[in-house]
């Protein structure tokens, strides 16, 4: 199976913003921000949705899709 992975760092070079500006509006830590953007770590589903409301974008932007486009 393939490790979850997740396009938040996609989405804040996209919109020209950064790790720290999202750990801000959030109020998280820089260190657990930078560990998602990296893929090393996986934000909570809740968590998730709070990334996806400070950067207005729906929350599936910010997944990979786990199928292939037939």
């Amino acid at each position: 199976m393939k490790k979850a992975t997740n396009r938040i760092k996609a989405v804040l070079a996209e919109q020209g913003k950064t790790n720290n500006w999202l750990a801000e509006q959030l109020g998280m830590n820089k260190t657990t921000v930078s560990k998602w953007c990296r893929n090393q770590m996986q934000p909570t589903m809740e968590t998730l949705f709070e990334i996806a409301e400070a950067l207005n974008v729906d929350v599936r932007t910010l997944l990979v899709s786990n199928k292939q486009a037939s």
